[in-house]
């Protein structure tokens, strides 16, 4: 009899499809992970994947410092022994290092003048004055080779021994000519930023900072086109001479390239800013705008006006004294069409209310409030009316022009130009949206004010007016008046802030000086500000201040920028200004979110800035969009 073999019958292995199947789960893994990283960091280069000794040292190894901070020994060397001017200095230095994460070695003069700074990204100058030779060479060599400097002061103007030097390197390297030393007479220097710069990026325009004088900061001029003016020591405000000739020799920041390097220059210390919390927190976003130009990250800002405007301008005709020069004016805008906004007294309005009525035709109306004064020059003294006069008084104004025209008045104007928080409730009950006030402010753009949960638009003195140039300067030439205003555009344009043209009925709606209006006006047009009514104004500047922007790099080739649009209704027609800060190609724009409206954008390669026009961002949303690009590698 058979016997059966009763062993389990196995099922035999294909060993190369087992294999083959495996290899196809590993690469497609790996596909996916690829795929995953790009859609995080952009068309990223594979190396920077690989087990190197540079990538793992990220890892496994601290964080290698990039910038290095010179405590110069040949400059402590010029002062009284005892002195700790160096040493406070290189203290500022490195707090403000260690404010902005920056990982910082001390250096000494022997490492310069051994090229050991050309470890680092960064190279950090501190008030230093005395410098060898050699590393005067090693310096240039470093700023050539592509390295950056952030330098202060008269920097190398004395020798390692302590003898004068001059302006030699200071001029080579930097591009700027000395002017000046700021003596120390008055205890500190108004010192004015420009705006809609990467180095001014969330700043408000025409900033400005007080620079204590005790370290005799310095005035410069640009002299090529590498060299870029970020600031001015010129006081409008205070200081007389020719504007545009004061502004174009009294740099007190610049930026820009040496050879294949960069530099930033201030022509004080660190140390030397003066005021309250605010101006501390603008100075450290002017510092770590600095840091980020230098160490080539983006920065973005969203610009102050709307495209293609450079900056901005309102005409703001007052009626009081002479009140039948105004006739000159409104003959003057029946060909003319400017936007205006027009200001008068009450009594004013109430004797003449055919005037008040055609000005109407052309513009706004706004009310002139006698509120008080300060009794003293020096506004220590206020002696402005209380609450309840006050208003009485807004109220009464209001009411007044309102009967005569049968339009709302949003809008007052001080009789004497200043205000206090008494006003600002008043004119918050009164429905008040706008004023306008000869107050002088740290700012040349508007400011908004939130009384009651409502918005009041400031507008302060931007500008020399008719009351300056015509009354107390006694110019009875219309084309020295031209002259005049032209200059007070020009600085506004330079800082790209806002233009408050100002004019009086007694002085330049006289008949023979009307016609310098009409040329002012037509000036800014030409010099491409935006030329506007304060209603107009008013919508764009609380539109703009209610967006918010984020940003930054997800890797070397890629970075995101997120707009959130924090009002209640639909804000368009804004620009975001990217600056890539390093010379890139192929640049494109396009969003991780489905459905999100990709804006059209313009890319500047000779700036390395990239231009975003966002329209129609309802009220509420955001949009998310990435920033693609490849390196150019010089």
């Amino acid at each position: 009899m058979a016997v059966e073999d009763d062993r389990l019958t196995g099922v035999s292995v294909n060993y190369p499809i087992v294999f083959l199947s495996g290899l196809v789960l590993v690469v497609g893994g790996i596909l996916i992970f690829l795929l995953i990283l790009k859609s995080i960091y952009g068309n990223f280069d594979l190396t920077e994947l690989a087990p190197s000794p540079r990538n793992l040292s990220y890892i496994f190894v601290e964080k290698k410092h990039n910038v290095a901070i010179l405590y110069s020994k040949y400059t402590e060397s010029m002062f009284e022994e005892g002195s700790t001017w160096v040493t406070d200095n290189v203290d500022t230095w490195q707090q403000f290092a260690r404010s902005s994460k920056l990982y910082f070695d001390l250096i000494t003069d022997q490492q310069i003048e051994n090229g050991d700074h050309f470890n680092y990204e960064l190279l950090i100058l501190p008030g230093v004055k005395a410098l060898s030779e050699k590393q005067i060479v090693q310096i240039k060599a470093y700023l050539e080779s592509g390295g950056s400097v952030f330098a202060t002061g008269g920097i190398a103007t004395f020798s390692y021994e302590g003898k004068w030097r001059g302006w030699k390197f200071f001029t080579e390297t930097f591009g700027l000519k000395f002017t000046k030393e700021i003596k120390p007479r008055e205890v500190y220097k108004i010192h004015t930023l420009r705006g809609n710069m990467p180095i001014t990026a969330g700043i408000p325009t025409g900033y400005t900072l007080k620079i204590a004088t005790w370290d005799r900061p310095i005035y410069a001029e640009i002299l090529e086109p590498r060299t870029v003016q970020v600031s001015s020591w010129y006081d409008f405000r205070r200081e007389a001479g020719l504007v545009r000739d004061e502004i174009e020799k009294s740099a007190g920041i610049a930026y820009g390239n040496y050879g294949e390097g960069r530099f930033v220059w201030f022509g004080f210390e660190l140390n030397s800013v003066i005021g309250d919390q605010k101006d501390y927190i603008n100075y450290n976003k002017l510092f770590v705008n600095c840091i980020n130009w230098l160490t080539y990250r983006p920065i973005a800002y969203i610009k102050d006006w709307p495209p293609p405007y450079d900056a901005a301008a309102i005409f703001i005709p007052t009626v009081d004294e002479n009140p039948g020069n105004a006739n000159n004016l409104i003959a003057m805008l029946k060909s003319s069409q400017y936007p205006a906004n027009f200001f008068i007294q009450p009594s004013v309005a109430e004797s003449y209310p055919g005037i008040v009525k055609n000005l109407a035709k052309y513009g706004d109306v706004g009310a002139i409030v006698d509120i008080g004064f300060l009794a003293a020059a020096d506004d220590t003294v206020n002696a402005l009316y209380d609450k309840d006069a006050q208003f009485a008084s807004i109220e009464s104004a209001k009411s007044k022009i309102e009967s005569l025209i049968e339009k709302p008045v949003n809008g007052i104007m001080p009789l004497y130009g200043f205000y206090d928080e008494n006003t600002l409730q008043g004119m918050s009950s009164n429905d008040i949206t706008y004023f306008v006030t000869d107050s002088l402010t740290d700012r040349s753009v508007p400011r908004v004010i939130i009384r009651n949960d409502e918005p009041i638009l400031l507008m302060t003195k931007t500008a020399r007016d008719d009351i300056e140039i015509v009354g107390e300067y006694g110019l009875k030439n219309p084309n020295f008046q031209r002259y005049t205003y032209e200059e007070d555009v020009d600085r506004i344009l330079f800082e790209s802030g806002l233009f408050v043209f100002k004019v009086h009925s007694k002085y330049q709606m006289n008949g023979g000086y009307v016609r310098v209006i009409d040329e002012i006006l037509q000036y800014t047009r030409n010099k491409n500000m935006w030329l506007t009514n304060i209603s107009d104004l008013k919508d764009w500047w609380l539109k703009r201040g209610r967006v918010e922007l984020q940003y930054g790099s997800n890797s070397s080739v890629r970075m995101e920028v997120e707009v959130t649009n924090l009002a209640e209704e639909m804000i368009d027609n804004f620009v975001i200004e990217v600056n890539l800060n390093k010379k890139v190609e192929n640049v494109g724009v396009s969003s991780d979110l489905v459905n999100t409206k990709i804006p059209e954008f313009e890319f500047n390669a000779t700036s390395n800035i990239l231009y975003l026009f966002i329209e129609d961002l309802e009220d509420g949303e955001s949009r998310s969009f990435l920033i693609d690009f490849d390196n150019i590698n010089l």
